[in-house]
């Protein structure tokens, strides 16, 4: 069982699939620092110096006693990170999109087949006929 195992993991399309799953959170982590360093910045620029990260709407304030120790933390809907969110999910969607792309531009096309002449059968036929001639 050992060994069947040991052929299975060291098959190549399960040492590709983990390559892939590797290379797609270095992915995601590149496009999520694009995206909120770079992206949403000019993003907020132009839609009024707005920062979408902070973006929520408070369902319940936070509860604070007279110490000033919160008791209660502030229940939100964090809907400004979500469009960060989606934007990733944009960006990430395009990225692998041109990576297929390019992918399938370097795969070498598919060998036509030669075209198909006479059989050896027509050729003897043909022979035989001239001969008869």
């Amino acid at each position: 069982m050992l060994k069947e195992f040991k052929d299975f993991i060291m098959t190549g399309n399960v040492v590709e699939f983990a390559v892939a799953v590797i290379m797609a959170g270095a992915i995601g982590l590149v496009v999520t620092g694009f995206v909120n360093n770079i992206i949403m910045p000019v993003v907020g620029h132009f839609a009024g110096g707005i920062d979408f990260a902070d973006k929520k709407m408070v369902l319940d304030e936070a509860v604070v006693d007279a110490a000033g120790k919160v008791t209660s933390p502030e229940n939100a809907i964090m809907w400004g990170s979500w469009v960060n969110t989606i934007i990733n999910l944009l960006i990430v969607g395009f990225v692998m999109f041109m990576i297929v792309k390019a992918y399938n531009k370097m795969k070498k096309p598919p060998e036509e087949a030669a075209p198909a002449g006479p059989s050896d059968n027509d050729l003897l036929m043909e022979i035989r006929d001239a001969l008869k001639k």
